[in-house]
C-alpha cells in the first residue's frame, strides 16, 4: 500500500503578515499531483489543518475545495485535528463524508475505530487519533496522570486492544497529533504542554505498521516506522533551513516501512543574515538572498538611520530586522534619568540609549510638540472645569 503522509497545513496562516493562501493553494494542486503520479492509495493528513479554531472564510473555501479535489482522486483520506483545529468545526459532516472515501476523525471517543482498506496483500487498519488535550480526556477515560503520555496511551491500548480482534496480518496506520521526544522543535509550534509536560516517547506506538505524525513543523524520522511529515510551508525563520514536503511511504505485505521525501514546492525561499548595515549592502555574495524573505540581524555599534528603507533598496522582501550591536550602550542609573528632569530630556534620555546616538534637531523638536501634547495645559483645564460647571 502507498500512502502519502502530510501535516500542518495551518490554512489561513500568514508569515510576517505577508499572505500565504497561494501558496497553500499551490502546495494542494502540488498534493493532487503526487497522488495521481504516484499511484497513492491513502492520504493521511495528521492534524493543523487551519492556523485557528475559527479560520477565515477563504482558508474554509481552500479547504473544501482541496477535500473535494481528494475524495474524487483515486486515493482514500484520513485527516485528523490539531491542537489548532477546532474538532467540531472540521469534524463537522464527518459520517457524511465517510461514504466519499474522505473520513474525518475528529472525536476522541472513535480512536479505537479503524478506517479498513484493502490491497493485494490483505487488510490495512488506519486509525487516525485527532489531537487529544489530557485535561479533556482524563475525567471520562479515567487517566491516572494529567500528561499527554496518558492520553496517548490510552488512545493507544483501544488502538491495540481493536487490532487484537484483526485477522492476523492486519498491518496498521496511527495518525497522531502530538510533540514525541527527540525531535527539535521551531518557533512556529503552539506550545501543548500540560502540567510543564509535552513529550511523549515514541514507544507509545511501538507495533504499530506505520505512525504518522503532525505538530512539529520540521521532517523527522524517530525510526523507519514512526515519522513527521511537517508543515508543507515554512512558518517561521527557525524554518529556514528545514526541507518542506511530504512522506511517500510503501507498506509492504509484512507491514515493513520504505519511504521517500518529496518536496514541496516553495513559493519564495526564506534567508537569516547578519552584520552592519554597510556590510550587508555591499557584500556580493548575499545577491543570492535578493529574491528571499529576510531577516536581517544587524550588529552596527550605532543604529543606522532609516534601516529597513536601506535594506528593502537591496533586498525588497526584508520582513524582519533585529538589532545587536558588537558593543554595549553606554547607560546610566534610572534614578538619574528621571528624577528632576523634564519630559523632553527623559524622551531624549531614551532615544540617546536606544540607538546609541542622540536626536537631530529636528527629532528633539518634535519630541517637544510629543511632550507638550500629553503634559498639562492650565488654559484648557480651566476652560474644561468651567464648561463642566
Amino acid at each position: 500500500m502507498r500512502i502519502l503522509h502530510t501535516s500542518d497545513w495551518h490554512l489561513g496562516r500568514s508569515f510576517h503578515r505577508e499572505a500565504l493562501l497561494d501558496a497553500q493553494a499551490s502546495f494542494a494542486d502540488h498534493l493532487l499531483e503526487v497522488v495521481e503520479h504516484e499511484q497513492v492509495d491513502l492520504v493521511a493528513v495528521s492534524g493543523d489543518v487551519y492556523d485557528r479554531a475559527l479560520p477565515q472564510v477563504d482558508a474554509v473555501a481552500l479547504a473544501d475545495e482541496t477535500f473535494a479535489r481528494l475524495a474524487a482522486s483515486r486515493a482514500r483520506v484520513v485527516v485528523t485535528s490539531g491542537n489548532h483545529d477546532s474538532a467540531r468545526r472540521l469534524g463537522f459532516g464527518a459520517r457524511l463524508m465517510d461514504a466519499a472515501g474522505l473520513h474525518v476523525r475528529t472525536d476522541a471517543a472513535g480512536v479505537g475505530r479503524p478506517v479498513l482498506l484493502e490491497d493485494a496483500h490483505g487488510p490495512v487498519a488506519v486509525y487516525g487519533l485527532p489531537y487529544l488535550d489530557p485535561d479533556v480526556v482524563r475525567e471520562p477515560w479515567g487517566l491516572t496522570a494529567r500528561s499527554h503520555e496518558a492520553a496517548l496511551g490510552a488512545a493507544m491500548a483501544r488502538v491495540r486492544a481493536d487490532l487484537d480482534d484483526r485477522p492476523p496480518g492486519t498491518r496498521s496506520v496511527v495518525l497522531a497529533h502530538a510533540f514525541v521526544a527527540g525531535c527539535q522543535p521551531s518557533d512556529s509550534e503552539r506550545d501543548i504542554s500540560v502540567g510543564g509536560v509535552s513529550m511523549v516517547s515514541s514507544s507509545v506506538f511501538d507495533g504499530v505498521s506505520y505512525t504518522a505524525l503532525g505538530h512539529l513543523h520540521g521532517p523527522h524520522v524517530l525510526s523507519d516506522a514512526v515519522r513527521y511529515s511537517g508543515s508543507p510551508l515554512a512558518y517561521s525563520f527557525s524554518e529556514a533551513r528545514q526541507r518542506k514536503g511530504s512522506w511517500l511511504v510503501d507498506l509492504d505485505a509484512g507491514g515493513r516501512v520504505s519511504a521517500e521525501f518529496v518536496e514541496a514546492p516553495v513559493p519564495r525561499p526564506l534567508a537569516v543574515v547578519r552584520g552592519s548595515l554597510d556590510e550587508l549592502l555591499a557584500d556580493p555574495a548575499l545577491a543570492r538572498h535578493e529574491a528571499a524573505w529576510l531577516q536581517v540581524t544587524l550588529t552596527d555599534d550605532v543604529r543606522p538611520q532609516r534601516p529597513m528603507e536601506r535594506l528593502r533598496a537591496r533586498f525588497p522582501h526584508t520582513l524582519a530586522l533585529l538589532f545587536e550591536p558588537t558593543a554595549p550602550l553606554p547607560g546610566r542609573a534610572p534614578t538619574a534619568r528621571i528624577h528632576g528632569r523634564s519630559d523632553h530630556d527623559i524622551t531624549l534620555d531614551f532615544v540617546a540609549d536606544l540607538r546609541g546616538r542622540g536626536a537631530s534637531p529636528e527629532e528633539a523638536e518634535l519630541l517637544q510638540l510629543a511632550c507638550d501634547s500629553c503634559g498639562e495645559d492650565p488654559e484648557v483645564d480651566t476652560l474644561l472645569s468651567e464648561v463642566g460647571r
